[in-house]
């Protein structure tokens, strides 16, 4: 059963909105890195390595029960291997799009999760989520300006520009949404911070493969780069860090639907700090996006 939704405190608004500022500074900062050397796998392998190691210092320093049954060992892995595979390819994305609108696709990931939950466990999306779907859909069509219209380049020229970072994208919010769904239905009751801890491992062994199988990691060319790579190891590991010890204090669940508005401050970030722009109608799509993810996230049930 759900538990009845009690309205957000100041306090618990802004820590929401200042972990939305991090995590969407955190993807801009690994744009920054990407621009002077840094490849996916090597950003991957140092975000994930570090907040593992945090976050598996705040269990051990609050000493929280470890108990796993037979099914988490089976549904942890998976789920540690599955946003391995989203965090390369949300990087990915972010490395051949402006910033904002690789989040804006990735944030399609509602949409996935209640498709793999009809498909995993037959659940029949609820009506409010097929209302959205062709909302959302309409506005990331806009924000990705799919015909060209906006570029001048027409349809063709665009998808050619944009097309692999977009196929990036959708396949992080894809294989976000299988990692929410096993999430729920496997490991819902395991301590959220044992399962980041095991996840963020797994994802950096993940990460390591890769940079070993390329040989090396690819490290910064340029201080920008370093700036870059430090930042946006700070910032993730960071706002994990506040996600799980700070957030449980204020009574707010860690995914709430504020944070969506992430892409919102990405774009003005890479604004900026990158000197990336959209066009007008872009802007109108991109809020599109959000309003109705956040919408979805925060209507009564």
């Amino acid at each position: 059963m759900t538990p009845p939704t009690r309205p957000l405190s100041a306090t618990a608004f802004a820590t929401l909105l200042l972990i939305a500022l991090m995590m969407g500074a955190n993807h801009v900062a690994a744009r920054l890195a990407f621009n002077h050397g840094v490849d996916v796998a090597t950003a991957v392998t140092f975000r994930s390595a570090i907040t593992a190691l945090v976050v598996a210092s705040i269990v051990a320093w609050h000493r929280v029960p470890i108990r796993l049954t037979a099914r988490h060992k089976k549904a942890l892995p998976a789920i540690g291997l599955l946003i391995g595979v989203q965090s390369l390819c949300l990087y990915s994305a972010v490395a051949r799009l402006p910033v904002a609108l690789a989040l804006l696709a990735f944030n399609t990931y509602p949409l996935w999760t209640a498709l793999w939950a009809r498909l995993f466990y037959r659940h029949r999306p609820e009506r409010a989520v097929l209302l959205a779907m062709p909302v959302m859909l309409a506005g990331l069509a806009l924000a990705l300006d799919v015909f060209g219209a906006a570029s001048g380049l027409g349809a063709a020229g665009q998808w050619g520009r944009i097309g692999a970072g977009v196929a990036f994208a959708l396949t992080a919010a894809a294989t976000f949404g299988v990692a929410l769904v096993i999430t729920q239905h496997e490991a819902s009751d395991v301590d959220g911070r044992v399962r980041t801890a095991s996840t963020m491992g797994i994802v950096g062994l993940l990460a390591l493969a890769a940079v070993t199988a390329q040989g090396g990691p690819h490290l910064p060319t340029a201080p920008l780069g370093w700036v870059g790579l430090g930042a946006l190891t700070f910032l993730y590991g960071t706002a994990f860090t506040i996600m799980f010890t700070v957030l449980p204090k204020l009574g707010v669940v860690g995914n709430s639907a504020i944070m969506n508005v992430e892409p919102v401050f990405a774009l003005l970030l890479a604004w900026a700090i990158l000197g990336q722009s959209i066009a007008p109608v872009q802007v109108a799509g991109a809020l599109v996006v959000v309003g109705t993810v956040v919408w979805l996230g925060m209507r009564k049930r």
